[in-house]
């Protein structure tokens, strides 16, 4: 399994942007976290500086939204409703894109449960558990 480094992936993420912007050939998946950039302008101008933001904390109990790791856990749920793992996460995908009438949205739903579970895991010192992922995402 791939475990890249926080600036291994931030990296990842200002070269993606920096050759959509250039016209420049990408693979799938920085193609795929290009539109991801492209769908949050909020953060073109971030994304366009990596020399001033590469090395940017943000304090988990803080008011600023992460934007690596928001765009990393996008990336995480187009992987898993790509694969279909954890089992229903389409269907709630599905589910979701129709309540509120828009993929992404729906996407930020799913987000929401996602760090729900991990928060979990790592309060109770457990591994990740998909059952408290799906039952989360039911009751969006």
């Amino acid at each position: 399994m791939y475990n890249p480094t926080r600036d291994e992936a931030r990296s990842f993420l200002f070269e993606s942007w920096r050759k959509r912007c250039a016209g420049e050939l990408l693979t799938p998946l920085e193609d795929l976290a290009a539109q991801l950039i492209a769908r949050h302008p909020e953060y073109h101008d971030l994304f366009g500086d990596a020399e001033s933001y590469r090395d940017k904390d943000y304090a988990p109990d803080g008011n600023a939204v992460n934007p690596f790791l928001h765009l990393m856990m996008h990336l995480t749920i187009e992987e898993q409703i790509g694969i279909g793992q954890p089992h229903g996460i389409r269907e709630q995908f599905v589910r979701l894109t129709q309540k509120y009438e828009s993929e992404h949205e729906a996407q930020h739903a799913i987000m929401d449960c996602l760090g729900e579970m991990i928060w979990q895991a790592q309060r109770n010192k457990t591994a990740p558990d998909a059952a408290v992922y799906i039952s989360c995402l039911e009751k969006q």
